[in-house]
């Protein structure tokens, strides 16, 4: 990890807050649980007792890995179904092969980004190819559930594929932090993900000892996940470490720092920073479906029992 970066950041774009950006201060940070997903692959449920208000337009995240499997370990999921939100998969390390029913999907690899909008629903499954279980090796990577506003809850799915080498690679005034944009924009510069809810997602590597302050929409919401590394967090310099997520109040600016110290197997600071518009509407949220009330949630189910999300593929059970 990583598996997109530069030589040199200094050649990179420069972001920097502006003098008078008010800062956000860090209003909460919470630890991660472990836990175990599909056929047993180890995450981190990153979002886990955070209060949705503070997440909206984000439903969750499960950091995967990072696990160095033995040959025949490898795992996925099984088939599964979805609707009403997005999926996004950035694979920092390992290869994953992404199914539907729909006949979509593709292979995604060391630092690529698969986006799924489920929208009115299919059915999916996720798993290492088969040279990967036979070999074994290292897997590491997220996803990140975003969710859609009422209007679009039922739009026809779609992917995108994000290439590592297509993201917008950035840095600080100092060449200290390399940043990567997923999504959304920063200080004017855009990611390739196609996104039907605003948001923002970075990928940031911060050297020892280095801070970053990033100007952020003041009409967003801010969130900082690490996924390795210790540092800090806020002009207070809240600390954190592996596993931990910062929820930021309001403010133009917010400020990550790294120690000037790290593990010997994590010389750098890695955090996923993550700022969306709030779609502040009624959810309803069950298993794979995201939906606005309890009815639509029944009906999804019904739906998915019918078979009107789709069928598995055959040969593919």
């Amino acid at each position: 990890m990583p598996a997109v970066t530069v030589e040199n950041p200094l050649t990179l774009p420069r972001v920097t807050a502006a003098a008078d950006a008010v800062a956000r201060p860090v209003l909460a940070v919470s630890t991660a649980p472990g836990g175990f997903e599909g056929e047993g692959f180890p995450v981190r449920r990153a979002f886990a007792g955070i209060n949705y208000q503070h997440l909206d337009p984000f439903i969750m995240m499960d950091q995967m890995g990072e696990v160095e499997y033995a040959p025949g370990e490898p795992k996925g999921t099984p088939w599964h179904p979805h609707r009403g939100f997005e999926t996004v998969t950035y694979l920092i390390d390992g290869t994953f092969i992404h199914q539907d029913s729909n006949g979509g999907g593709g292979t995604i690899r060391n630092g690529d980004t698969q986006w799924m909008t489920a929208g009115s629903g299919l059915l999916h499954i996720e798993a290492p190819p088969e040279s990967l279980v036979v070999s074994g090796g290292l897997f590491h990577g997220l996803q990140l559930w975003v969710n859609l506003p009422a209007a679009d809850k039922m739009m026809d799915p779609r992917y995108q594929d994000i290439r590592g080498g297509q993201v917008q690679l950035l840095t600080s005034h100092d060449g200290g932090a390399l940043l990567r944009v997923i999504a959304g924009s920063l200080d004017g510069h855009e990611g390739p993900g196609i996104t039907h809810t605003p948001i923002t997602m970075i990928h940031a590597t911060l050297r020892p000892g280095a801070e970053v302050t990033l100007p952020w929409r003041e009409d967003f919401n801010g969130l900082a996940y690490v996924m390795a590394g210790r540092g800090a967090v806020g002009t207070d310099r809240r600390p954190v470490h592996t596993g931990q997520t910062a929820v930021f109040g309001a403010g133009s600016s917010l400020t990550v720092r790294a120690d000037e110290s790290q593990d010997s197997n994590t010389p750098d600071l890695e955090v996923v920073l993550l700022g969306g518009r709030p779609i502040r509407e009624p959810m309803a949220h069950y298993g794979p479906f995201v939906m606005n009330s309890h009815a639509e949630l029944q009906q999804a189910f019904e739906d998915f029992q019918a078979g009107r999300l789709g069928t598995v593929p055959a040969g593919t059970e």
